[in-house]
Formats: structure tokens, sequence, C-alpha cells
């Protein structure tokens, strides 16, 4: 009687023990995203300041992905209260700074904070090179299925999510995503140029 126990207690332990098991070879700080590889949601938002170099947007613009059709974009979720925005700021703004006159869009979206409480967090880390925009109602936010902040996606040229960073975002990412793309987008204009000759 007491083999039958054990035996029964063994069988429903091996799912729960296997399930543990599975659970332990996932990292938890990686967090799956539908995006990559899919159409980009379209938005249109509020630009509350321009970028430092004067390229972009300005303050009281709009800006909407479609316009930015053919462009690399990358659109960095921010706020002034998020400690772990402070550390990917500096890439950011040099990886702009890096691409300026290429065609790439950087664009800061302050997410779930006020346009005052951005622009005086963006002056006390030393200026943008790149515009900021608000999303009102988060609803950009919860059409890319933000986690939190920092997030970054960047897009390709033809409108779908080539990558997400959760978390901060460092500057050899970028450099690697971008130039990626780059020379897929070079490549193709050449190819483009060649068939039309």
């Amino acid at each position: 009687m007491n083999w039958k126990r054990a035996a029964i207690a063994l069988l429903a332990a091996v799912p729960i023990v296997a399930l543990f098991a599975y659970g332990f070879t996932r990292n938890p700080a990686e967090i799956p995203s539908p995006l990559p590889g899919r159409q980009a949601p379209a938005f249109t938002l509020a630009v509350f300041r321009g970028g430092d170099d004067q390229a972009g947007p300005a303050s009281g613009d709009t800006i909407k992905l479609t316009s930015l059709a053919g462009k690399i974009v990358v659109v960095n979720f921010f706020a002034s209260w998020c400690l772990p925005c402070r550390a990917e700021h500096a890439a950011l703004s040099e990886a702009a700074k890096l691409y300026h006159g290429r065609p790439i869009q950087f664009l800061g979206v302050l997410y779930n904070d006020t346009p005052e409480a951005g622009d005086r967090w963006i002056a006390e880390m030393g200026g943008m090179a790149y515009p900021a925009a608000l999303d009102h109602e988060s609803r950009t936010a919860i059409d890319y299925g933000l986690y939190g902040v920092p997030e970054t996606f960047i897009i390709d040229p033809k409108g779908k999510v080539a990558h997400k960073e959760l978390g901060p975002v460092t500057g050899p990412i970028l450099r690697r995503v971008i130039d990626s793309l780059l020379v897929s987008f070079d490549s193709a204009d050449t190819a483009s140029k060649a068939q039309a000759r």
C-alpha cells in the first residue's frame, strides 16, 4: 500500500519538477515582444522640445511615423522620474550626433509624465540632440506594448520594428543595429538604381 502512495506522489511530482527545470533555463530579464519583424504601430505625437541640433521637428510641431517612411527611426520611451533613463541618455544623444545627416530620425517619447518635468530633466541632462514628444494618455506606449521605461524601438526604413531594447540602451547596441540597417538600406538603394538603368 505504501509503495502505491509513493508511486502516485512521484508521478505527481515529475511534471512540477520538469516545469521548474524548464523555468531555470529561461532568463527572467527577457520579456518577449511580438513587435520585432512586424509593422511598427503608427503614431502622431506633439513635440514639446526640439532637438538641440535644430534638425527635425521643433517644439509645437507634430511628428508622424508615416512621414518618416524611408528613414531608420529610433524611438526611445523615457520619463523624468526614471533613474535608468539617465544611464542611457548620453548614448542616445551621442548616437544621434554620430548619425546626423543620415536617413535616421531619433525621437524621445515622454511616458506618463508632464512636458514641464520632461523639459527640466532634459536641461539637467545637458540637453538632447533629438526632439522629444509627449505620449498623451500613453496611447503610443500601449500600442508598442511598453513594459516600463526605458525601452527603445528601432524601426527600419520600411516601417518594421527591427529591434526592441528593454532597459537602458547602450552605444554599441545602437551602432550595431543602425549600421546593419544602413548597410541593408544602402544595398537595396544601389540595387534599385541599377535596375532603373
